[in-house]
């Protein structure tokens, strides 16, 4: 299994021009998994797609490894805005 970092588009809202994006993480075997898991966690308005998939492995040279949790099901992951 490997995380994947995937940037999902889908439409905005009505009357304005362009996509509305954002990324989501996913736990998958192979990217065509990651990218159906992906899709599942579009959060924005109408039918979302997928426009990129990028597996994690190194970043900033460190190494990403996943173990399981015997915590609830589902994302935990906090968001920092910076508005």
């Amino acid at each position: 299994m490997y995380l994947y970092a995937a940037f999902l588009g889908g439409p905005v809202a009505a009357g304005r021009m362009g996509e509305d994006h954002e990324v989501v993480f996913v736990v998958a075997s192979t990217p065509e998994e990651a990218k159906g898991l992906a899709k599942a966690k579009w959060s924005g308005a109408g039918r979302g797609h997928v426009d990129a998939v990028q597996r994690v492995d190194i970043v900033d040279g460190h190494q990403v490894s996943l173990r399981p949790t015997h915590e609830v099901s589902g994302d935990r992951t906090d968001l920092l805005s910076y508005n």
